[in-house]
């Protein structure tokens, strides 16, 4: 098994590519050895000392240090993902999924919503993907718009200005009535 490494624009979070799916569907972000218990995979991960966020992705984990140098953390990393593909178990046990995100907004304004979602879904989470990460909707009040940044995205210095100048641009663009993106 040949498992590719690739930067991401958060220093502190590192894309592992296995070649074969990872988690079909929505994206899970795992910040804790207390959420890892759903997944043996992010257990093996969040015993390498230093690990401090998992993130599974439909074809590619990213994984999060505190502190260390990658050189030295890496082949650890790399050893517990080849064992867990090696071992046959699933990444997922007891019908194990993330918590989904709790969306708050007024019901008047669900059209606007429909519409900050679609544009959310369709242009900014593919191109966070490929960086490692995910960005998902979490409310909408007063032409400000909340989003939940994962993986290589929460805590990476450039999200601030992926947040301002990429997507809140984007988004008042097509949506005029909105007037600010904050992360949560």
């Amino acid at each position: 098994m040949f498992i590719q490494t690739e930067a991401t624009p958060n220093p502190a979070t590192l894309k592992f590519i296995p070649g074969r799916p990872v988690l079909p569907g929505e994206p899970m972000d795992l910040r804790s050895r207390e959420d890892a218990s759903a997944s043996p995979l992010a257990e093996r991960l969040f015993e390498v000392p230093g690990v401090t966020g998992v993130f599974f992705g439909a074809d590619f984990v990213a994984v999060t240090k505190a502190d260390g140098e990658w050189q030295h953390l890496k082949p650890a990393i790399l050893g517990a993902i080849m064992e867990h593909y090696l071992s046959g178990q699933p990444l997922l046990v007891d019908g194990g999924e993330g918590a989904a995100d709790v969306e708050d907004f007024d019901e008047a304004d669900a059209e606007t919503v429909a519409t900050i979602k679609e544009l959310i879904d369709t242009r900014v989470r593919p191109a966070v993907a490929s960086d490692g990460g995910d960005i998902t909707f979490q409310g909408y009040r007063s032409g400000i718009v909340f989003l939940h940044m994962k993986g290589a995205c929460s805590g990476c210095p450039s999200s601030t200005a992926t947040l301002k100048h990429g997507i809140e641009n984007l988004l008042r663009h097509f949506v005029p009535d909105v007037q600010e993106v904050r992360p949560i």
